[in-house]
């Protein structure tokens, strides 16, 4: 731009010129030559413009291309972590299965040992029972009295320490709601 606006003044400068020389241009010649100067160096610029354009554009295909590069490992990358994520997303739920099957399996051993803890004291005599049941972890108790006869049930907490009977008793209720 800046050599178009000097190609210009110098033009006219020339025209200044030849006016002292006595030469005298008609419009349309000076028109004709102003276009022919301006063209000339708008070629000139182009080339040169479009040398460093090539230049420009080059050098940013090389950078884009090493982003492409660096974009494709880590798409890699990204595939290959999301495999390993899969795999341990398999491994923990197979594991969870396994912890579930074991917590099932013990509570179904859990409830079968009460079941044979309800019928050894159920056979016991009400006074004998009153005395195990009251040393006995307060939570397993409270499951044993549940499956047991009610009318058992209270001659038992009846044979029991008050404080035992009470405790035994409230957490009985608790646990039935």
């Amino acid at each position: 731009m800046l050599r178009l606006l000097s190609v210009i003044l110098s033009l006219i400068a020339f025209n200044v010129t030849i006016a002292d020389d006595k030469k005298v241009y008609t419009e349309k010649e000076f028109k004709k030559a102003v276009k022919k100067e301006v063209e000339q160096t708008i070629d000139r610029i182009k080339k040169k413009n479009l040398a460093q354009l090539t230049k420009e554009i080059l050098e940013k295909e090389a950078v884009l291309d090493q982003k492409l590069k660096l974009l494709e490992e880590r798409e890699k990358e990204v595939a290959m972590s999301e495999d390993s994520l899969n795999n341990k997303i398999v491994g923990f739920e197979t594991r969870q299965k396994e912890i579930l099957g074991c917590i099932d399996k013990n509570k179904k051993n859990e409830l079968m040992r009460i079941n044979q803890l309800v019928e050894v004291i159920s056979n016991m005599k009400p006074a004998k029972a009153a005395e195990i049941l009251s040393v006995q972890e307060a939570q397993i108790s409270v499951k044993i009295i549940e499956r047991i006869d009610p009318s058992r049930a209270s001659k038992i907490f009846n044979l029991m320490e008050k404080e035992v009977s009470a405790r035994l008793q409230k957490q009985y209720l608790n646990m039935q709601q």
